[in-house]
């Protein structure tokens, strides 16, 4: 009874961090850790290792400045830079986040045809008005008890990886032991893993949710917020969140990037270009339970990242233009904030229907959330370390570190993504 009463409190203080972390496993997230196990075994597995501390640091940072400023990512932007600079940073991120959605979206329609059968444009015309509808329909806190809930089917990668056997011994020394190859296309998927792992949307959701949360205080209490104690509460909860979040994702991403070594990759199948293919490719391997899994991870995982993905450009682009914004407001309140979450969800849906190839429109948004990442990244550091944005509670010296070496790794990989086209 004591365990559930500590597990209780503890879900309930975990929100933004948790949801952002969950979300950076969307389906296309999933697809590049099933090729990296498929094409690369376990000589990848270190990478997750390597980037977790550095998704913790720079998730804080967003966080922090959300919290504090009680104001979205892209409000604190344009504190500091040009008003068309910051527009045309949220520009591309609208723009990615839109052809992520559609790879997110066709993906699950093509995991629901392997469950369920049926038309695959179908079930992605389905998913698509169900992640456009659900944030204009329910309340903000439903909304968040619903992508807690969500979070839940990433499980079904760690109940895969339970079904087969592993050598963790081995397991454990190529996660701590990184093995550097010379090859392009090793590079390009260690900028893969990178560019998927620390992504824009991610740093806006966060800063945006964190925000809401510091402005749902009740007015009366408004003073507390300026006590040093009560402060120090709130980021205390955002380091506990935020650690457990990104803990999660880059565990979520272990078991996939794991159980597609085991299962494709010492079988000799390397050639995995989509989630679905990798599903398919599991089935004869792993068993019809770790097939079903996998697909219906697929599906969850899906419905969790396609609302924070347009929730992070509806947020990002109210920011700019001064809109009333914000999941607790209702469609009459916030019209602005809220067609950019219908336009962004039902425009990625449509791109389904179009000409251009899913899986080519998710590698365009992983080139522009590159690009787009290290600016971004550079002028939160920024703002991290201004006592006129964050008053007494600027970043540590720890956080400063972590924040810019992840800054670092990003900007090499975006000049290594260059350099290997």
């Amino acid at each position: 009874m004591l365990f559930f009463r500590h597990a209780q409190r503890l879900a309930s203080r975990l929100g933004p961090g948790l949801i952002t972390g969950a979300a950076d496993d969307d389906p296309s997230g999933l697809a590049t850790y099933s090729q990296a196990g498929a094409q690369f075994g376990a000589g990848m597995l270190w990478t997750l290792a390597f980037t977790t501390p550095l998704m913790i640091g720079i998730q804080m940072v967003s966080a922090r400045i959300g919290w504090l400023t009680g104001q979205g990512l892209a409000a604190n932007i344009c504190k500091v830079m040009p008003r068309w600079m910051a527009f045309a940073l949220v520009s591309l991120l609208v723009f990615a986040n839109t052809l992520n959605i559609a790879a997110d979206v066709a993906a699950m329609g093509e995991a629901l045809q392997l469950v369920a059968g049926g038309p695959e444009h179908g079930h992605a015309l389905l998913f698509g008005v169900l992640c456009a509808v659900l944030p204009v329909w329910l309340s903000y806190e439903a909304m968040v008890r619903v992508l807690k809930y969500l979070t839940l089917a990433l499980l079904a990668y760690v109940a895969v990886v339970f079904m087969l056997h592993v050598d963790w011994e081995r397991v454990l020394m190529k996660t701590l032991v990184p093995s550097l190859s010379t090859g392009s296309a090793y590079w390009t998927m260690i900028v893969g893993v990178l560019g998927t792992t620390i992504s824009p949307y991610l740093f806006f959701w966060q800063a945006a949710q964190e925000a809401e949360q510091r402005q749902r205080i009740d007015e009366p209490s408004l003073g507390l917020a300026q006590h040093r104690h009560f402060v120090l509460e709130h980021l205390y909860r955002i380091k506990l969140d935020t650690v457990i979040g990104m803990g999660f994702s880059n565990l979520i991403a272990f078991c996939v990037m794991l159980a597609t070594a085991i299962t494709l990759n010492q079988h000799g199948i390397t050639d995995i270009q989509t989630t679905r293919q990798a599903a398919e490719a599991l089935r004869p391997i792993a068993g019809e339970h770790a097939f079903v899994l996998f697909a219906l991870g697929i599906i969850g995982t899906g419905m969790l990242a396609v609302p924070v993905l347009a929730g992070s450009a509806a947020y990002a682009v109210a920011d700019v233009f001064h809109w009333r914004s914000g999941l607790d407001h209702t469609l009459s309140e916030a019209k602005g904030f809220y067609a950019v979450v219908l336009l962004a969800t039902m425009g990625g849906t449509l791109i389904d229907f179009s000409a251009l190839d899913p899986i080519k429109a998710l590698v365009w948004s992983a080139v522009v959330n590159g690009v787009v990442a290290v600016p971004i990244m550079a002028v939160m550091m920024w703002l991290g370390t201004r006592r006129d944005v964050l008053g007494e509670f600027t970043l540590t010296m720890r956080h400063r570190v972590l924040g810019w070496i992840a800054t670092a790794v990003m900007a090499a990989a975006v000049v290594g993504m260059f350099w290997t086209w």
